[in-house]
């Protein structure tokens, strides 16, 4: 097939404009693949969905570890429990999450690392990179003060894998019609219990006497 010049000449310039955006927005041209896990929780038929990115180890000795011995992810500071965008994570319906209450709704989800014990955050805010999030005015990138918009914080310690994960990954181990949530990159595990709620997290309604004498909710 013979194509002219002008339509050619086109294609190029269409190419040329459209390439910046197709590489930054096509999640499978990054280093850190996007992943999903997921689980429906038997007990309650919750559903629960995390969306995240997969680094790799790509030759660094420590992952996890202190600031001064060079980790690519330091202890007592807030990671992104993965790469690019902040990890977020989706219940369809109230949990305890570690013994705390969780309502139902979509959280970012931050960490803090430690040696014999990690912080989960479950955080409102969404739409963040990383822990950072693009100021509209500037265009810049500017960290977001997250600890006031915690919702539940969760601590869990660390276990040590016997086959190492050079990859990292989120999973949901099935526990009788519940689940773990578990964080695993190199021989570091930490777990995250997501269990059935056995009475209402809502607010109840106030109930009030009607015209006829008897209770009804308002």
């Amino acid at each position: 097939m013979n194509l002219s010049p002008r339509f050619i000449a086109f294609a190029a310039a269409g190419l040329m404009l459209a390439t910046p955006f197709a590489c930054t927005d096509d999640p499978s041209s990054r280093v850190s693949p996007m992943a999903q896990a997921r689980i429906t929780l038997a007990d309650d038929n919750t559903y629960v969905s995390v969306v995240y990115s997969r680094p790799h180890q790509h030759g660094r000795d420590i992952i996890f570890g202190s600031a001064k011995s060079g980790a690519a992810v330091p202890y007592g500071r807030r990671w992104r429990t993965g790469d690019n965008e902040a990890t977020e994570i989706t219940l369809t319906g109230d949990l305890m999450a570690g013994g705390e209450a969780l309502l139902a709704g979509t959280y970012s989800l931050t960490s803090v690392p430690g040696p014999e014990n990690w912080t989960i955050h479950f955080n409102s805010v969404l739409g963040l990179n990383g822990t950072t999030m693009r100021n509209p005015e500037n265009g810049q990138l500017e960290q977001v003060d997250l600890d006031p918009t915690d919702v539940v914080i969760v601590t869990t310690p660390v276990r040590t894998l016997a086959e190492k994960t050079n990859q990292f990954t989120i999973g949901f181990e099935p526990v009788g019609g519940s689940a773990d949530m578990c964080l695993r990159w190199i021989t570091t595990e930490v777990c995250v219990p997501l269990r059935e709620v056995e009475w209402s997290l809502r607010e109840p309604e106030i109930p009030v006497r009607g015209t006829g004498g008897d209770l009804r909710k308002g």
